[in-house]
């Protein structure tokens, strides 16, 4: 028994053929010789969960999936689970609200460069990988032709750091990162199929001595370098995996410069890539999908879901026996037809004759109990209430207070997710910082603590929190900027907390 971030998924026979580099039915590079051993459990978590998403994890069951029912359970838990984490705002904030000459220019660069590059549209795609595959990957690079640092997301199945020991604490980071994948055959040109590996990694400048770097006070010796290659597949040396590739067999990409990608310096003392993880990352470096703990629930409520269907089949067309019936016959065989029921149909009966149904209401009355059972296991554990997954309505709550208490587990379950999201996204405004820092759009310096705010996400009484952020402003024991910001969290629609507050001081002003 093997217990790590995937073992919920140990119990499927297809995951752990993949896991330990057997025959599998699981589409993707789990037999590929390059794929390292330590990384088939998660390649394969990743493809059953991605299974899950789509209606496809029948597929993965030793039994005829034919006429499996899958009514999309998983797809809503990450989509309610996704929208909750974000909540209804995502707002870049710098220096904590507290808005200077330089904070008010980095904030006003940072959104209009979160604008451009589609921000909040590409952490819905980010964001809901996580959720469910356990991780996600952001990718900056700097753009000479935009201007401005760009940015793109990855799969987690392509992402392939070099863990030093086989772990790495949460707080560290790896000083190799290899982003990985393979490009099929292409029939019509008869193109080969290929291993495509981006290689980022921290090492001495070459040359020696140190360079300073615009957001260092102290001259470094690191910097990174950028390695693209390709292999054909069939070259592929079945002796090492991805990070023990034969450079000797590689084609070495170029960039739009013209640069060939081998070893090219970066320029930077960092490696622009941000892993993040959808739970607190444990030894092994990786998050917690939200559906690994529901994984066998799903399986239980797809099965019911089945049995639920072919039960409702027999009752709205019951079974019937007859007995004493004169039935038709093929005449050139003499054998009866087949009966078929239909509305206004009339069966002539001889003096003993009997018609009887079978009657499957019961059972499937029962089914349907069984299955309102599950759905409410499955809230429960995957902390969503019911009123979130939409299984009870509105008017059926009893009170108000009774709805907020509901809440509870999955207020708890946010908080902790956004808490991974906390360290994660000033690490990525700090990158695009000192990337414009090396463009030269921004000074050399120290730059101030940009992160990114996710709005409310559970229902509020604005009317409450109104009259709350009113009286604590007159009472003078909230400032101004706290009052705002408790507004935004009620939901009340305020875009920029920052402007509101000046378009407040300025009507005071014009008051007075």
């Amino acid at each position: 028994m093997i217990i790590d971030t995937w073992g919920a998924l140990s119990y499927k026979p297809a995951f752990e053929a993949a896991a330990q580099g057997r025959s599998s039915q699981l589409p993707g590079p789990l037999g590929s010789s390059w794929l390292p051993d330590a990384d088939r459990r998660r390649i394969a978590a990743y493809t059953v969960l991605a299974a899950y998403d789509s209606n496809q994890a029948a597929t993965l069951l030793d039994e005829d999936s034919d006429d499996r029912r899958e009514y999309g359970d998983a797809s809503l838990v990450v989509d309610q689970t996704l929208s909750h984490l974000l909540g209804e705002t995502q707002q870049i904030v710098v220096n904590d609200g507290r808005q200077d000459a330089v904070a008010q220019n980095h904030e006003a660069l940072l959104r209009d460069w979160a604008q451009a590059e589609h921000l909040r549209m590409r952490m819905q795609h980010a964001e809901r990988t996580a959720v469910l595959l356990g991780d996600t990957v952001y990718l900056l690079a700097w753009s000479r032709a935009k201007g401005r640092p760009v940015l793109r997301t990855f799969d987690p199945g392509f992402y392939f750091p070099v863990l030093s020991d086989g772990t790495l604490d949460a707080d560290a980071y790896p000083d190799r990162v290899h982003l990985a994948w393979e490009v099929p055959a292409d029939p019509v040109t008869g193109g080969k199929g290929t291993l495509r590996r981006v290689t980022y990694e921290l090492g001495p400048i070459e040359g020696g001595g140190g360079r300073l770097y615009p957001w260092s006070r102290q001259p470094s010796n690191i910097t990174c370098y950028l390695t693209d290659a390709e292999w054909d597949l069939d070259q592929v040396d079945r002796a090492g995996d991805i990070d023990a590739l034969s450079p000797a067999r590689a084609r070495f990409r170029s960039n739009a410069d013209g640069e060939v990608l081998n070893r090219l310096d970066l320029q930077l003392d960092f490696i622009p890539l941000v892993h993040i993880p959808n739970t607190v990352p444990g030894a092994d470096h990786y998050g917690q999908s939200s559906l690994l703990s529901v994984a066998q629930l799903l399986d239980d409520l797809a099965a019911a879901d089945t049995d639920s269907q072919r039960a409702s089949a027999t009752t709205g067309s019951p079974i019937i026996g007859l007995s004493g019936a004169r039935l038709p016959v093929d005449r050139r065989t003499g054998n009866p037809l087949p009966v078929e029921v239909e509305p206004g149909m009339v069966w002539p009966l001889g003096d003993n004759g009997q018609l009887s149904t079978v009657d499957t209401s019961a059972q499937l009355a029962e089914l349907r109990a069984y299955v309102g059972a599950l759905r409410d296991r499955l809230s429960v554990v995957t902390r969503l209430p019911a009123s979130v997954l939409g299984t009870v309505s509105p008017s059926e709550v009893p009170s108000g207070y009774a709805l907020q208490l509901s809440f509870g587990p999955l207020d708890a379950m946010v908080r902790s997710m956004r808490l991974v999201r906390e360290a994660k996204y000033p690490l990525l405004l700090k990158m695009v910082q000192r990337l414009y820092q090396l463009g030269g759009a921004l000074p050399p310096g120290d730059n101030p603590r940009a992160t990114m705010a996710f709005g409310a996400y559970l229902p509020t009484d604005q009317a409450t929190a109104l009259d709350l952020a009113a009286r604590g402003v007159q009472a003078g024991v909230l400032s101004l900027e706290t009052a705002v910001r408790l507004l935004v969290e009620a939901g009340f629609p305020i875009k920029d907390a920052t402007l509101e507050v000046e378009r407040l001081r300025r009507s005071s002003a014009t008051a007075a």
